[in-house]
């Protein structure tokens, strides 16, 4: 017997039969004695509707702005998870589970105050320890917790992947099996690579890598969690027939394990290939190369909330002048342009240039740590297919690269047949 955390996504409960298919899956696993806990996510579509609500209400009341309260967005747009609790433990005591809803205030879940963003800083899951221990399926609300204002605050998109892991950890279950619309994580989107390879296991790290260079199979957040807590995560797809063969496998069932890199015992090179569309690049040109003036460009950009990601500084050959270069999310290029413009006497920048469309292709895996060469062999390849490279980041385990955006789908697949990612 293992005490087990599962968690659905959107697509998985998007109606009435795929909540019951999940409650197919879940009798499986009780079925074969262990202690279960589901985490849910709203019904598809249903979480952008409530923010549709949310951001229309002040124009239809006639306000000047749309400003609304980040607590009652909160209120709002939690109860698409409070609505498929409910519903798939019906749908488990239909089919004769012991089954009851949670909400993430009932636990409690505690988070900070940052209403629409919070972070998850404690879980008391004493009592539905006891209640799994006694036989019951806690189906808990993903996305949603208890602020210090004792009001629902909600995780950020995807926070129900976080839900599931955090809680995972604080009921210390033996797995935590997230269920999605993909069978597993694979070397990289295979509708860019038909060759792309599903991976039986990835470390933590290089999934956090790819989470955060832009596959979108968990939420950034969730695989920290899970790397601080060494919970073994399996991601896994619910539109497999629950009863299908090596389903209820509980070593090795279908699916990718992100686990600790001391569980992997062949590791390669190149991982996977990663990519994010809609970079921009903002250039500083003619800067004084003076103490502080790093701060004096970053900072008024951190306040603002942009995030900040490749930065590429040149000296001139006197080392009186700099330009600086770096990339943000196109959404927030005109608004990084307003902040930079904004504060342009205390920069002292010459001119400020830009360019959207762009795309970051990066190349991850913890075999880089001890092989030479790999860069060389991603810029060769590029270079072979007339890619011109305009920023490189490098990491322990990661070589990013910015390339225009026509260019993408290409590279993507270049470097996954450059480093053998194509071969079983």
């Amino acid at each position: 017997m293992a005490r087990i955390v599962m968690k659905f996504g959107g697509t998985s409960v998007a109606d009435l039969d795929r909540i019951h298919n999940v409650a197919r899956h879940v009798k499986r696993e009780v079925d074969a004695g262990h202690e279960v806990a589901v985490v849910v996510s709203a019904m598809s579509g249903k979480t952008n509707e409530l923010v549709a609500w949310v951001q229309n209400m002040p124009k239809v009341s006639g306000g000047n702005a749309p400003f609304y309260d980040a607590r009652e967005y909160d209120a709002i747009v939690a109860s698409g998870e409070q609505v498929t609790s409910g519903l798939l433990a019906i749908a488990l005591q239909s089919i004769g589970i012991n089954a009851r809803s949670w909400q993430g205030w009932q636990i409690p879940i505690r988070t900070d105050n940052a209403h629409g963003a919070a972070r998850i800083l404690e879980i008391e899951g004493e009592d539905i320890i006891r209640r799994m221990g006694e036989g019951q399926v806690a189906v808990i609300a993903g996305f949603q917790g208890l602020g210090p204002d004792n009001r629902i605050a909600t995780l950020g998109r995807g926070g129900s992947d976080t839900s599931a892991v955090a809680i995972a950890a604080a009921v210390k279950a033996d797995r935590c099996d997230i269920y999605t619309d993909v069978d597993g994580v694979y070397t990289t989107d295979p509708r860019i690579e038909p060759k792309a390879r599903r991976m039986k296991k990835i470390a933590f790290e290089e999934m956090l890598e790819m989470a955060s260079l832009g596959a979108k199979v968990l939420q950034v957040r969730s695989v920290e969690l899970a790397m601080v807590f060494k919970v073994r995560t399996f991601v896994r797809s619910s539109f497999v027939d629950p009863d299908a063969p090596g389903m209820g496998d509980f070593d090795n069932p279908p699916g990718t394990l992100i686990c600790d890199e001391e569980e992997i015992v062949e590791q390669e090179v190149v991982t996977g290939i990663a990519y994010a569309k809609d970079e921009a690049q903002i250039s500083l040109r003619r800067l004084a190369d003076r103490p502080g003036v790093s701060a004096a460009i970053f900072g008024p950009l951190a306040e603002s909330h942009i995030n900040v990601d490749m930065i590429v500084q040149n000296i001139s050959e006197d080392g009186s002048r700099t330009d600086m270069t770096f990339t943000v999310p196109s959404g927030d290029l005109e608004k990084a342009s307003k902040v930079l413009s904004e504060n342009k006497e205390k920069i002292g920048y010459d001119v400020i240039q830009s360019e959207s469309g762009l795309v970051k292709v990066s190349v991850i895996g913890i075999g880089m740590r001890s092989h030479a060469g790999v860069a060389a062999t991603a810029f060769r390849a590029l270079a072979e297919k007339g890619i011109n490279i305009k920023a490189i980041t490098t990491s322990e385990i990661k070589i990013s690269i910015l390339i225009d955006g026509a260019y993408a789908e290409l590279a993507v697949r270049t470097l996954h047949s450059c480093y053998g990612l194509d071969k079983s």
